[in-house]
């Protein structure tokens, strides 16, 4: 009898435990059945070819020192606040179209005279520069934290942008930048007269400049389809190499004259260049172009149409455009 209950308590352990397998086999097919998607792996790392050569980077980095002012711009419309960045060319620090969205970010110098004690303190995940700017820096930089450069800084700041995204890998969000920029030019175009032929000039501290087309302003231009005035389509023809800007003297503002002037002053607060752009505006050669007569001309920001040279100065300068060259 006692042998007896001894196999009946032990068939009984036997049987609890087997049902016991039983529930648990059946809670993992269960859960497996109730969830066929796989589950997306978080990147871990990936590499950003650059101006400098390919920078791996571990993870999407969180603490992002920007060393241009258009890419900064380019950090703040994907959503993405830097925790350092270099001054703007005007404003303190910031430009008046971003200071809102730049509290609480440390000044790194600025673009041609960056700060790399300041840049190392912040112990950023990833810094971007660019070679035209800081080229020679470029290690020092890369010892810090891993470093992405852009090429140069000319009037294609879309190619730029696209770097930037890959970088901090956001390359979504920075599509859908684009895809609303984009959207933006094809809205104005439609709404405004594109033979028009429109000038550039911008008055700066001792100098004069007239902008063609391998400039920020130049580029948008280009993109809604307008026109420059044929004598300087002439005058840049002289150097196919460089359609950037043509320094004149006050016997070439002939040479600015179109249906529409657009023009902007450089000034950094010391007076100067407002002086230059008075006394321009005031000569006898400027007051007889047919815009002038016309009461076609318009000063408009600097910043936003030049020296910024991000997205969100293209879009503030595509808001002007729509403004002024309406039907």
């Amino acid at each position: 009898m006692k042998i007896r209950n001894k196999s009946f308590f032990t068939f009984l352990v036997l049987l609890t435990f087997s049902l016991i397998l039983a529930a648990c086999g059946g809670n993992e097919e269960e859960e497996n059945t109730g969830n066929n998607e796989p589950e997306k792996e978080e990147v871990t790392s990936y590499t950003v070819e650059h101006a400098m050569g390919t920078t791996e980077l571990d993870g999407t980095p969180e603490k992002i020192v920007i060393l241009t002012n258009e890419g900064t711009e380019a950090l703040l419309a994907m959503g993405v606040k830097p925790v350092g960045a270099v001054r703007s060319w005007t404003g303190d620090p910031w430009y008046d179209h971003i200071k809102d969205k730049m509290e609480g970010v440390e000044v790194v110098g600025e673009e041609s005279n960056i700060n790399i004690e300041a840049i190392a303190a912040l112990e950023p995940d990833l810094i971007i520069g660019n070679k035209m700017r800081q080229e020679e820096l470029f290690e020092q930089l890369d010892a810090i934290a891993p470093t992405v450069f852009a090429e140069d800084l000319r009037g294609d700041w879309q190619k730029n942008f696209t770097l930037y995204s890959k970088a901090i890998n956001k390359e979504e969000e920075g599509k859908k930048v684009l895809n609303d920029f984009n959207d933006h030019i094809n809205s104005v175009k439609e709404k405004i007269d594109t033979d028009t032929e429109v000038s550039i000039v911008r008055f700066m501290e001792g100098r004069t400049r007239i902008y063609y087309t391998d400039t920020f302003s130049g580029v948008i231009f280009e993109q809604l389809g307008i026109k420059r005035p044929q004598q300087q389509v002439d005058l840049f023809a002289q150097d196919p190499k460089d359609q950037f800007v043509r320094e004149v003297d006050q016997e070439k503002i002939p040479l600015m004259d179109g249906d529409v002037i657009f023009y902007f002053t450089y000034e950094t607060g010391n007076g100067e260049a407002t002086a230059v752009e008075t006394e321009w505006t005031g000569h006898e050669l400027w007051k007889k172009l047919s815009a002038v007569q016309a009461g076609n001309v318009h000063k408009v920001s600097d910043p936003i149409w030049n020296t910024a040279g991000g997205v969100l100065a293209a879009n503030l300068m595509l808001d002007d455009i729509e403004k002024y060259l309406a039907k």
